[in-house]
């Protein structure tokens, strides 16, 4: 017998100083659209354990994990093109994200994955439909999951073009608290001596947690963003100079999941505020300097000003030159009439 298929996961609602984890990957399960969680932080500090508690709360119960040296075909599938020719039919052997739907797909390392690897993994996890084609032959399956990658910032990061695709981000650090780490160890000590006994004294805070995300997801498309929560979504977006709208989609996301797991009846500024830090995490980038907002026309640092003028002849000057003019460029010499030419050189 395979002790470790039947040994229980660590229960969600056991998990000591991880409430910012937990969060996002409560949300997430509420809506896969929201495109996964990317879990930052070095060796240690439970972020596969966080991953199989909270499969453990999904109906399906699934956790499937991409090992690193797994190729296309083994996380996407395969499609048998000679059954296809012989029989008129698609014979399709499913990949690593169909035996993920509804449930986790977790993924240690993600950031040395092959960036083609990544990207596909992306794609789905945020349509929740994979599409296998060869040679003009397709398959389409539903693939919706809550993807969980997981990375040591030490061995290398993901290409900002990824980074930016995972929808929320978690940063874990080493606990240096001596109280929270014996509540930690305490906690685990107590699953490896008896895990069925553990998992029992957990167990009507677990029932209670997966009723919520059940709820939740039933409730998510009732709840709509009023204007207010927009322009919070889009206000801190701005201030957090991200490139482009994914930022804004996932907030917006995001804060009705969470909306929906509080059962609130609609979806508030607040709830915005909640999320921005793992919406923001991966995508914030350095602030435009304030101290020029506003003065689109302000005077050059005296090191850009023309020698020996003032900063007002300096501003008259570029008042008077043409809007647009361009920088001089060098041009092939030609002859001019009226110059006489020096005399050749006597060989």
């Amino acid at each position: 017998m395979n002790v470790a298929a039947t040994r229980p996961a660590f229960p969600f609602t056991a998990l000591v100083g991880q409430a910012p984890l937990q969060r996002a990957l409560l949300l997430a399960a509420i809506d896969p659209a929201i495109g996964g969680v990317l879990v930052s932080g070095p060796r240690g500090t439970a972020k596969s354990t966080a991953a199989r508690a909270l499969a453990a709360l999904l109906p399906d119960g699934a956790f499937v994990t991409l090992p690193l040296g797994a190729s296309e075909e083994k996380l996407i599938g395969t499609l048998d093109l000679e059954a296809a020719l012989r029989e008129s039919a698609v014979r399709f052997a499913p990949g690593l994200l169909a035996r993920a739907h509804e449930g986790v797909l977790y993924v240690d390392e993600v950031n040395l994955l092959p960036d083609a690897l990544v990207d596909a993994l992306l794609d789905v996890a945020a349509s929740g439909v994979n599409t296998v084609e060869r040679d003009g032959v397709s398959h389409t399956h539903e693939a919706r999951f809550v993807l969980v990658g997981t990375m040591n910032p030490e061995e290398g990061e993901l290409r900002p073009q990824l980074l930016d695709r995972f929808g929320l981000m978690v940063e874990l650090d080493n606990r240096y608290d001596t109280a929270e780490r014996q509540r930690i160890v305490k906690a685990r000590l107590a699953f490896d001596a008896n895990p069925q006994a553990f998992c029992v004294a957990h167990e009507a805070a677990q029932h209670e947690l997966a009723a919520r995300i059940a709820a939740a997801r039933t409730a998510l498309e009732s709840l709509a963003w009023s204007d207010a929560v927009h322009e919070r979504a889009a206000q801190l977006c701005v201030e957090a100079a991200v490139d482009g709208m994914r930022a804004d989609l996932v907030m917006l996301r995001a804060a009705r999941a969470l909306a929906a797991l509080d059962g609130a009846a609609r979806i508030a500024p607040g709830h915005v505020d909640q999320v921005a830090d793992v919406v923001l995490a991966h995508r914030r980038r350095a602030l435009p300097d304030r101290s020029s907002a506003g003065r689109d026309h302000a005077p050059p640092p005296p090191s850009q000003q023309r020698h020996g003028e003032t900063q007002e002849e300096n501003q008259q000057s570029e008042s008077n030159s043409d809007w647009g003019e361009l920088p001089p460029e060098p041009v092939a010499a030609k002859a001019v009439k009226g110059v006489i030419p020096l005399p050749a050189k006597k060989r």
